[in-house]
């Protein structure tokens, strides 16, 4: 008997590569165990390849499996990207957006341009993912995001940038610590404490400018916690389990009880930019960009 290999075939190996357990893939597919081991078993047959190893207690994906997973996951990404665009070319009036942002660009421009964007234009659907600047990044140039609202100082080929705010950063400290703004002197009278940072995770380029303040304080920080989550950072601080420094637009639209001391007086400066795929073009790109070219001008 002869088969071929059908988008089903791939939709159930794509789950089950994901699960690595027979069970939780056959109840996300909704389907019989027995029915996915047959599927799976008929596309080794006809790849004339095995694809997972199996054991008593493990499913392991073999080399064929690793190599087959990587090549459905790209197939089924432009799939997707395929079914979006043929959404967007037959209607006029919707438009879909994906943007990926960092906590900070919330209280420093987001909410504005969102305010902005629903107004003007109402219909536009809008996908929001919190991702680390590097997911961005990645998203982005494999054209999973539209656009990305991020803090770096390097971008890749492909990236078109926009700087849109350039703030200077704060000192965050209990609510009852004994140095505060009114005394506030130097970084380096926090020299003893252990420090809460955003971790690298949130951005290289980002961490090795906030390392650079310290070394400019003439002290090298006991980091003793290290996030990607503003929120956890304050409540880290709260609790006293440490000092932190981060962008001063994260002092917006948090009900911790911290205290900011404004680092003004240093040189350095963190920049929060806007990302989009320089080869991609469809009615939203430009859409967006006009409402960012907005806010800017209002902004000023």
């Amino acid at each position: 008997m002869s088969y071929q290999i059908e988008l089903r075939h791939l939709y159930y190996f794509k789950v089950l590569a994901e699960e690595l357990h027979f069970r939780k893939a056959a109840e996300r597919l909704y389907i019989s165990q027995p029915g996915l081991s047959r599927q799976i078993k008929q596309m080794e047959d006809i790849y004339q390849a095995v694809l997972f190893d199996r054991g008593k207690r493990y499913v392991r994906l073999t080399g064929a499996g690793v190599y087959l997973k990587k090549e459905v996951d790209l197939l089924f990404s432009h799939m997707d990207k395929m079914t979006r665009e043929l959404r967007i070319m037959g209607s006029d009036d919707m438009t879909e957006l994906r943007l990926g942002f960092i906590g900070s660009a919330v209280q420093s421009v987001l909410a504005k341009v969102l305010v902005h964007l629903k107004h003007d234009f109402p219909s536009v659907e809008v996908d929001l993912q919190e991702l680390s600047n590097e997911m961005q990044i990645a998203k982005v140039l494999k054209e999973e995001l539209d656009f990305g609202f991020v803090r770096l100082d390097d971008f890749p080929k492909g990236i078109h940038h926009i700087p849109i705010v350039k703030e200077h950063f704060s000192l965050v400290v209990p609510g009852d610590y004994p140095i505060q703004q009114a005394n506030f002197t130097s970084v380096s009278q926090f020299k003893n404490e252990p420090f809460i940072l955003f971790s690298k995770d949130y951005s290289h380029s980002y961490y090795d400018l906030v390392m650079s303040i310290f070394k400019d304080a003439a002290f090298d920080p006991h980091v003793a916690l290290r996030t990607v989550n503003a929120l956890t950072i304050f409540n880290l601080v709260e609790q006293g389990l440490g000092v932190a420094i981060v962008p001063a637009s994260l002092k917006k639209g948090y009900t911790s009880k911290v205290k900011f001391i404004d680092l003004i007086h240093i040189e350095q400066r963190t920049t929060l930019s806007l990302i989009y795929n320089a080869s991609v073009n469809h009615p939203g790109i430009d859409l967006f960009l006009n409402v960012i070219q907005k806010e800017l001008s209002l902004s000023q």
